[in-house]
Order: C-alpha cells, then sequence, then structure tokens
C-alpha cells in the first residue's frame, strides 16, 4: 500500500502572514522600516513555498502566489516611504537652512554683524584689557598671562520673539584654545540673554578670556543658537 506524504505548506503559510502584515506596514509610509523586511521575507518564503508546490511537497499554491504578491507589494511601499521620508526630511532641513542661515563666509572684525535670515544679528565688540582680581577669579587664568574682555550682543531685527538663545562660544590665541576666565562678574554663570528676545530688542553679555602675552589677536567662533549657523570673528588687540 503506498504511503502518502503530509503537505509542508508552512513557506506558504509563512509568506502569507508576513506578506499582509508587512503591506499593512508599508501603507502609513513611515513604517518603511518594518515593511520593508517583512516583504522581503515574505518574498523568500513564498518562492520557497512555490517550489515546494512545485514537487508536489505543498498543496497551499493560493498562499504562496498571495504571500508573495503581497511581499512585492510591501516591498514597493517600503521604498516608496523610504523616499517619502528623505523628501520630507531634505526639505524641512532646507527650511531651516533658508530661516536660520547667514551670509557670511569671511572672519569678521571688531563691530562687524553676523546677519542671519531670521533676523538675528551678532556682534562682538573690540577687545579691552581686563585685569583679573586674584581675589575673585575662580578659574580660565594662568599667570603671566594677559586677559581681553569683548562684549558679544545680539540683537533682534526680526519679527518674531527669538526664545531661548543658547549661545555657544570657541576662542583661540596663537592658535590654542583661549580660556574663559571665571570670576565673580563673568564666566558661564553670566552668559545670560534673557528668556527671550523681543523685536528690535537687544541683550548683551561680556566675555574674558585669557591669552599668552605674545598673542596679537583673539579668534572667536560663535554659534548663537543650536539651530543657527557659527560665525567667526578675528579681534586684534
Amino acid at each position: 500500500m503506498p504511503s502518502h506524504q503530509a503537505a509542508r505548506n508552512g513557506f506558504g503559510v509563512t509568506a502569507l502572514v508576513l506578506g499582509i502584515i508587512g503591506a499593512l506596514s508599508g501603507i502609513p509610509m513611515v513604517m518603511f522600516w518594518l515593511a520593508g523586511p517583512l516583504g522581503l521575507l515574505a518574498l523568500i518564503f513564498g518562492v520557497m513555498g512555490l517550489k515546494r508546490v512545485k514537487k508536489g511537497q505543498a498543496t497551499n499554491k493560493g498562499m504562496a502566489i498571495t504571500g508573495t504578491i503581497l511581499g512585492v507589494l510591501a516591498i514597493l511601499l517600503a521604498i516608496t516611504g523610504l523616499v517619502l521620508t528623505l523628501w520630507v526630511f531634505s526639505e524641512a532641513k532646507n527650511e531651516i537652512e533658508q530661516q536660520t542661515g547667514n551670509n557670511v563666509t569671511e572672519d569678521l572684525g571688531a563691530g562687524e554683524s553676523a546677519k542671519y535670515n531670521n533676523g538675528l544679528q551678532v556682534t562682538v565688540s573690540k577687545p579691552s584689557p581686563y585685569t583679573v582680581d586674584p581675589n575673585t577669579v575662580i578659574g580660565g587664568h594662568t599667570d603671566g598671562n594677559k586677559a581681553y574682555k569683548v562684549t558679544i550682543t545680539l540683537k533682534n531685527t526680526g519679527t518674531e520673539v527669538f526664545e531661548q538663545p543658547l549661545m555657544t562660544t570657541k576662542a583661540r590665541a596663537n592658535g590654542k584654545e583661549a580660556q574663559e576666565v571665571d570670576d565673580d562678574k563673568h564666566g558661564i554663570l553670566h552668559h545670560d540673554f534673557g528668556d527671550s528676545i523681543a523685536p528690535d530688542a537687544s541683550a548683551s553679555v561680556d566675555m574674558v578670556f585669557d591669552a599668552p602675552p605674545t598673542a596679537k589677536e583673539l579668534d572667536i567662533t560663535i554659534t548663537p543658537d543650536l539651530f543657527l549657523d557659527s560665525a567667526n570673528w578675528n579681534l586684534q588687540f
């Protein structure tokens, strides 16, 4: 009496399940990262299921075909979602750059301003010698070095309030980092431009930098906010 081998329909069933989940995941587009792998797996299992059907080892040809088709659909949706997501991010990046970028490509001098597309202007004053009081200095000053004070001014020439200024500053003298002097009037605790800068208003902060006695200039790089480009000043002593 001939023996009958049980149908091995696992590949077809798996392809159908993965294809359905993959296609549904691809519809929102933002789930492309899930739809793509699921669709690829559905395609692979569907093809393997069809091979079993062709060899007479499986009986669910319809499931395997449907899973394969849905796998291909999930892959196409994933590709579309990826392209659209990249396009959206690119457009958002361009929009931010148009609103916040500046056109400064060369070093600025004392009293010159970096002007941003959102109306913000950043100005750095000429350095002036500063006498460090050993009784109040907390850090940033090396004995034998000279200290110079600059005033950094943020002015809002735009029509909207500039919220939460988060300025970062880097300075160099003689090609090396110039430390910011921290005392009872200057330092990171005194970097206060306020919570916001209203239209037509400005805010200023004084900063003191330590420089070798042989230094003739101070290079300052300022990033006025997280979403704004940096600008550079070359300040002569």
